[in-house]
Protein backbone atom coordinates (compact mmCIF):
# COMPACT_ATOMS: atom_id res chain seq x y z
CA UNK A 1 0.00 0.00 0.00
CA UNK A 2 3.06 2.55 0.40
CA UNK A 3 4.38 1.16 -2.51
CA UNK A 4 1.04 2.61 -4.13
CA UNK A 5 1.17 5.94 -1.85
CA UNK A 6 3.98 6.64 -3.53
CA UNK A 7 3.89 6.35 -6.94
CA UNK A 8 0.85 8.32 -7.04
CA UNK A 9 2.88 10.95 -4.85
CA UNK A 10 5.58 10.58 -7.93
CA UNK A 11 3.04 11.06 -10.71
CA UNK A 12 1.58 13.90 -9.45
CA UNK A 13 5.26 15.94 -8.51
CA UNK A 14 5.96 15.14 -12.08
CA UNK A 15 2.72 16.24 -13.66
CA UNK A 16 2.77 19.96 -11.05
CA UNK A 17 6.51 20.28 -12.71
CA UNK A 18 5.20 19.84 -16.21
CA UNK A 19 2.40 22.27 -15.62
CA UNK A 20 4.63 25.04 -14.17
CA UNK A 21 7.08 24.40 -17.07
CA UNK A 22 4.75 26.54 -19.54
CA UNK A 23 3.75 22.83 -20.61
CA UNK A 24 7.34 22.56 -21.71
CA UNK A 25 8.04 19.00 -22.90
CA UNK A 26 11.25 17.05 -23.38
CA UNK A 27 11.56 13.48 -24.90
CA UNK A 28 14.52 11.27 -26.56
CA UNK A 29 17.05 12.56 -24.51
CA UNK A 30 20.50 11.33 -24.50
CA UNK A 31 24.14 12.22 -23.73
CA UNK A 32 27.26 11.35 -25.78
CA UNK A 33 29.52 8.62 -23.65
CA UNK A 34 33.27 9.70 -22.87
CA UNK A 35 35.98 7.83 -22.39
CA UNK A 36 38.86 8.05 -19.40
CA UNK A 37 40.39 12.09 -19.70
CA UNK A 38 37.08 13.43 -22.03
CA UNK A 39 36.26 16.40 -20.17
CA UNK A 40 33.43 17.33 -22.22
CA UNK A 41 30.64 16.02 -23.96
CA UNK A 42 27.23 16.91 -26.00
CA UNK A 43 23.49 16.21 -24.54
CA UNK A 44 20.77 16.35 -26.82
CA UNK A 45 17.22 15.95 -26.89
CA UNK A 46 13.50 17.24 -28.45
CA UNK A 47 11.86 20.17 -26.92
CA UNK A 48 8.32 21.30 -27.52
CA UNK A 49 6.50 24.44 -25.20
CA UNK A 50 2.56 24.39 -25.97
CA UNK A 51 2.55 28.63 -25.08
CA UNK A 52 6.34 29.39 -26.61
CA UNK A 53 9.64 29.79 -24.10
CA UNK A 54 13.06 30.22 -24.09
CA UNK A 55 15.83 27.79 -23.11
CA UNK A 56 17.96 30.08 -20.78
CA UNK A 57 20.05 27.82 -19.07
CA UNK A 58 21.50 24.03 -18.07
CA UNK A 59 23.08 22.52 -15.16
CA UNK A 60 24.33 19.45 -14.06
CA UNK A 61 26.37 18.09 -11.19
CA UNK A 62 28.60 16.29 -13.59
CA UNK A 63 30.18 18.85 -15.01
CA UNK A 64 31.52 22.20 -13.57
CA UNK A 65 30.01 23.80 -16.61
CA UNK A 66 27.02 23.17 -18.59
CA UNK A 67 25.81 26.02 -21.46
CA UNK A 68 23.63 25.63 -24.02
CA UNK A 69 25.73 25.39 -27.26
CA UNK A 70 25.06 26.14 -31.12
CA UNK A 71 27.32 24.14 -33.98
CA UNK A 72 27.53 25.04 -37.36
CA UNK A 73 29.48 24.91 -40.35
CA UNK A 74 31.04 28.20 -41.78
CA UNK A 75 32.97 27.08 -44.76
CA UNK A 76 35.11 24.34 -44.00
CA UNK A 77 35.56 25.46 -40.31
CA UNK A 78 33.02 23.51 -37.59
CA UNK A 79 32.84 26.43 -35.17
CA UNK A 80 30.58 26.16 -32.02
CA UNK A 81 29.63 28.76 -29.21
CA UNK A 82 27.46 29.19 -26.48
CA UNK A 83 24.31 30.99 -26.88
CA UNK A 84 22.40 33.14 -24.21
CA UNK A 85 19.26 31.36 -24.90
CA UNK A 86 17.22 29.40 -26.90
CA UNK A 87 13.94 29.97 -28.49
CA UNK A 88 10.92 27.12 -28.49
CA UNK A 89 8.26 28.94 -30.43
CA UNK A 90 5.11 27.70 -29.63
CA UNK A 91 3.29 24.66 -30.71
CA UNK A 92 6.67 23.97 -32.90
CA UNK A 93 9.30 21.47 -31.62
CA UNK A 94 13.29 22.39 -31.52
CA UNK A 95 15.57 19.30 -32.30
CA UNK A 96 19.10 19.45 -30.07
CA UNK A 97 21.22 17.10 -31.96
CA UNK A 98 24.61 16.56 -33.12
CA UNK A 99 25.69 19.75 -35.23
CA UNK A 100 22.90 21.74 -34.13
CA UNK A 101 22.16 23.21 -31.20
CA UNK A 102 23.04 20.89 -27.89
CA UNK A 103 23.79 21.04 -24.09
CA UNK A 104 27.36 21.24 -23.55
CA UNK A 105 28.61 19.50 -20.61
CA UNK A 106 32.36 20.45 -19.50
CA UNK A 107 34.85 19.95 -17.36
CA UNK A 108 33.02 16.77 -16.20
CA UNK A 109 33.74 15.36 -12.78
CA UNK A 110 34.18 11.24 -14.50
CA UNK A 111 33.67 9.54 -17.58
CA UNK A 112 30.35 8.86 -18.61
CA UNK A 113 29.48 5.61 -19.22
CA UNK A 114 27.33 3.87 -21.55
CA UNK A 115 23.64 3.05 -20.52
CA UNK A 116 24.33 5.54 -17.02
CA UNK A 117 22.47 8.51 -16.58
CA UNK A 118 22.92 11.84 -16.47
CA UNK A 119 21.19 14.83 -14.21
CA UNK A 120 20.37 17.74 -16.26
CA UNK A 121 17.89 20.47 -15.19
CA UNK A 122 17.07 22.60 -17.75
CA UNK A 123 15.57 26.31 -16.80
CA UNK A 124 12.76 27.87 -19.11
CA UNK A 125 11.37 31.09 -19.33
CA UNK A 126 8.13 32.36 -20.39
CA UNK A 127 7.24 35.37 -22.56
CA UNK A 128 6.46 37.29 -19.07
CA UNK A 129 9.37 36.38 -17.49
CA UNK A 130 8.81 33.63 -15.36
CA UNK A 131 11.52 30.73 -15.25
CA UNK A 132 10.94 27.27 -14.33
CA UNK A 133 12.83 24.18 -14.10
CA UNK A 134 12.57 20.60 -16.11
CA UNK A 135 14.51 17.64 -14.54
CA UNK A 136 15.93 15.05 -16.62
CA UNK A 137 17.81 11.53 -15.51
CA UNK A 138 19.51 11.62 -19.75
CA UNK A 139 20.37 8.12 -20.77
CA UNK A 140 23.94 8.27 -21.48
CA UNK A 141 25.02 6.37 -25.04
CA UNK A 142 27.80 5.52 -27.02
CA UNK A 143 27.11 7.12 -30.94
CA UNK A 144 29.10 6.13 -33.91
CA UNK A 145 31.04 9.31 -35.87
CA UNK A 146 28.33 9.15 -38.10
CA UNK A 147 26.04 10.84 -35.30
CA UNK A 148 28.17 13.23 -33.89
CA UNK A 149 31.56 15.16 -34.79
CA UNK A 150 33.50 14.66 -38.20
CA UNK A 151 36.71 14.88 -36.67
CA UNK A 152 38.36 15.55 -40.39
CA UNK A 153 36.94 19.42 -39.76
CA UNK A 154 38.68 22.23 -37.75
CA UNK A 155 36.84 22.94 -34.41
CA UNK A 156 37.17 26.69 -33.30
CA UNK A 157 34.85 26.56 -29.90
CA UNK A 158 34.11 29.55 -27.96
CA UNK A 159 32.93 29.89 -24.80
Amino acid sequence: MKFKKLCVALAATCMTGLAFAQAVTVVEPWARATVQGQKATGAFMKITSKDGAKLVSASSPAAGVTEIHEMKMEKDIMKMAAVPALEIPAGKTVELKPGGYHVMLMDLKAPLADKSNVPITLVFENAKGVKSQVELQVPVKTMGMQQGHQHDHKHDHKH
